[in-house]
């Protein structure tokens, strides 16, 4: 009797073994076939090694609209975990960059910056550049990047401010500084700036770059390094191409403000760099 019991627990455990082993041969295939099709890919450095500050995840994510508006294949990188930034590639087609500039020309204006003890605007010489502001859903291409900027930033689109389009002329840059508010006017007014969204919505071809002066990280790792101004060497910095967006928080995920989200834009040295901000706010705005 105690034999016919000892076999029939050595058969359980079996069968035990059994189902462990297929369902592990079972996630192997999968995983197999995910890195086959390219919608998931294991984190790499630039030289071919394990990476954990500078992390690339590529999928196929393809959104084929209709007509020339096609946006083709996009992916993400993890660009930094301090600050959190991510760059999505081919975020916008070529077709709403030449838009969004052709609508907020004729309306471009000195940029200036947020006085922090006021909250209200005025000049500065930390920012050269020229700006205007679209008004939040004004028509429907708009609307479709708004929508488009929530489902990245998994922000409401009520969330957000209105798109800021930006022009950089050779020579023009804008010094280090925050996205989230040091004054009581404007957190009252929307709540604190929690995470923005920096669309390029022209290639440059020198200068120009968006740098994390104070990031954490290899800094170096990213793959663009030698094609960097001497500015952009100085941090974590993304060089500007069309259709490409930056997104970074300013506020960590404990609701705190993030001093590694300090950023800038490098002078441009050779080039046209036009392109538009997008803030998101913790309520609505």
């Amino acid at each position: 009797m105690a034999k016919v019991r000892q076999s029939r627990s050595l058969a359980k455990k079996r069968l035990t073994v059994t189902i462990v082993l297929s369902i592990l041969v079972m996630l192997t295939v999968v995983l197999l076939m995910l890195l086959g099709l390219g919608i998931f890919s294991l984190p790499m450095s630039a030289d071919g090694s394990s990476s954990y500050d500078l992390t690339t995840y590529r999928r196929i994510t393809s959104k084929r609209g209709k007509g020339s508006r096609s946006r083709g294949e996009h992916w993400a990188e993890v660009i930094s975990w301090e600050p959190r930034a991510f760059l999505y590639h081919n975020f916008l087609s070529k077709e709403e960059c030449e838009y969004l500039i052709k609508i907020a020309k004729p309306h471009m204006r000195k940029s200036s910056v947020v006085d922090s003890k006021t909250g209200k605007s005025k000049d500065s010489r930390v920012r050269t550049s020229s700006g205007t502001f679209l008004r939040r859903g004004q028509d429907k291409i708009i609307s479709d990047i708004e929508k488009r900027i929530a489902e990245y930033s998994f922000m409401p689109v009520e969330h957000g401010e209105g798109l800021q389009v930006l022009h950089y002329e050779v020579g023009q840059k804008y010094d280090p500084h925050f996205d989230y508010f040091l004054d009581t006017f404007n957190i009252r007014k929307g709540g604190q700036r929690m995470a923005t969204m920096l669309m390029y919505l022209t290639d440059v071809e020198e200068g120009g770059e968006t740098i994390f002066p104070a990031a954490k990280g290899n800094v170096s790792d990213v793959p663009w390094w030698d094609e960097l101004s001497e500015c952009g060497k100085k941090g974590l910095a993304v060089k500007p191409k069309m259709g490409n967006a930056l997104l970074f928080w300013s506020m960590k995920p404990d609701a705190t403000v993030d001093p590694s989200s300090l950023h800038g834009g490098c002078p441009v040295i050779k080039g046209d760099k036009w392109s538009s901000t997008k803030w998101m706010h913790v309520n609505e705005y």
